[in-house]
């Protein structure tokens, strides 16, 4: 019998394994080229980055505009240019009409602006706290809302008589509901959870209020603020053109009616020159302040 060859001879022996040597090389490095994000701004898009100054240039486009069209026109009674608008501006503010009737509206607007809001945070509280307030809430709205504020300038005429109440009344109806509805939906579209925090914390009704829902909500409050805004400013110089002619006194709205009577079409354009610019005034230095101090500042806003 043939013999079984042992393990041992048949297994061959290991192959030692070599390391393997790789050469070094040694790159020198290379100086990329800046990339768009990089690279700092040229002249132009620094400026451009600049909020008032992009909307100094529409100003100054629309005035440009303007003063073209009125040359064009060549009617001065018809349609003033800028420069005409701007002169007759100049000189109402130098003799002080402009500015005392200025004051009269706004103080005026204040009162109201102020009562509407006043009365839009109770509805919504109450409507928050409870399902037959948000009823209430839902209903006046829905009612309401679509009357226009200056529709109810002679029923005020009749109940508050030839004065500031009259005036103020309809002021309040134009900003209540803007107001109302704006802050309502904001405080719907508050999450379950943030409210559900709240109430751990044992706050409730006008404390989760104050605390949660308005930080929460303030993005459509603050809309809701500037639309009631613009209703309550245009409202009152529409009242005024009418409540100015029954008591012989008014604001900017009666200043307008009374040089369009006196076919002072510049002075017509200088009022409502002026009209536009305190509306610019708030919105660039009142409501941009308050955007930038809270809803930027925590993320709401970019």
């Amino acid at each position: 019998m043939n013999a079984i060859p042992s393990q041992s001879a048949t297994s061959a022996s290991p192959t030692p394994i070599e390391p393997v040597y790789r050469p070094e090389f040694v790159l020198e490095p290379v100086q990329a080229e800046l990339s768009s994000i990089q690279r700092p701004l040229s002249t132009f898009e620094t400026l451009y980055r600049l909020s008032w100054l992009r909307k100094t240039v529409i100003l100054c486009v629309l005035a440009i505009i303007w003063e073209i069209y009125g040359r064009w026109l060549d009617n001065a009674l018809l349609f003033p240019s800028f420069t005409d608008t701007v002169a007759a501006f100049a000189s109402g503010l130098t003799s002080g009409v402009l500015l005392l009737r200025a004051v009269v509206s706004l103080k005026t607007l204040l009162i109201g602006y102020g009562i509407g809001i006043a009365l839009a945070a109770v509805l919504t509280t109450v409507a928050i706290s409870s399902k037959i307030g948000n009823d209430l809430l839902e209903t006046l709205t829905a009612m309401f809302n679509p009357l226009p504020a200056i529709a109810l300038l002679p029923l005020a005429l009749i109940w508050f008589g030839l004065g500031n109440g009259s005036v103020i009344f309809v002021l309040v109806h134009s900003v209540l509901w803007a107001v109302a509805l704006n802050t309502h939906s904001g405080f719907r579209g508050v999450s379950k959870t943030l409210r559900m925090v709240g109430q751990n914390y044992g706050l409730k009704r006008f404390a989760l209020v104050q605390h949660v829902l308005i930080p929460a909500a303030f993005p459509s409050i603050l809309t809701g603020l500037k639309v009631g805004w613009a209703f309550a400013w245009r409202t009152l110089i529409a009242a005024e053109l009418v409540f100015g002619v029954s008591s012989g006194s008014g604001g900017l709205g009666w200043y307008i009616f009374e040089n369009r009577n006196s076919l002072e079409t510049a002075n017509v354009f200088a009022g409502l020159f002026f009209v536009i610019l305190i509306g610019l005034a708030v919105e660039n230095l009142l409501f941009a302040r308050i955007e930038k101090r809270t809803l930027h500042r925590w993320g709401m806003q970019h």
